[in-house]
């Protein structure tokens, strides 16, 4: 994997998004809880891609990526429960949860061809 590939860029993006959804939730909707663990899971996703980079063998890269896709995952279902739940309405929430797709797709494309390749 390229130092400046998709992933790394759409990680990183997506977890700028999160701290500032974060923040909102924070600061004007008074939501604690979720919210900590919706920025837990966002900002994770990206700092696996990136240790994934730096793995020290190919089961260690695929473990930190393997984590990435489940907080993807994780993340993706903490935005779901904030949108059914009305504490943020879907326009807040619309392209995060694409954003987050779109990452649980690569990465588990990525996990999958790993997978395929060790067998």
């Amino acid at each position: 994997m390229k130092e400046n590939n998709v992933l790394l860029t759409k990680t990183y993006s997506y977890a700028l998004k999160i701290i500032e959804l974060y923040l909102h939730l924070v600061k004007v909707e008074k939501e604690y809880i979720l919210s900590k663990q919706l920025l837990k899971s966002g900002t994770s996703i990206g700092a696996n891609a990136e240790e994934a980079i730096g793995a020290q063998s190919r089961k260690d890269f695929k473990s930190k990526l393997s984590i990435a896709y489940k907080e993807a995952r994780e993340s993706y279902y903490w935005l779901r429960l904030l949108k059914d739940s009305g504490v943020v309405n879907e326009s807040q929430v619309k392209a995060l949860l694409i954003d987050c797709h779109v990452i649980m797709k690569i990465l588990g494309s990525i996990v999958k061809t790993l997978k395929y390749h060790d067998s």
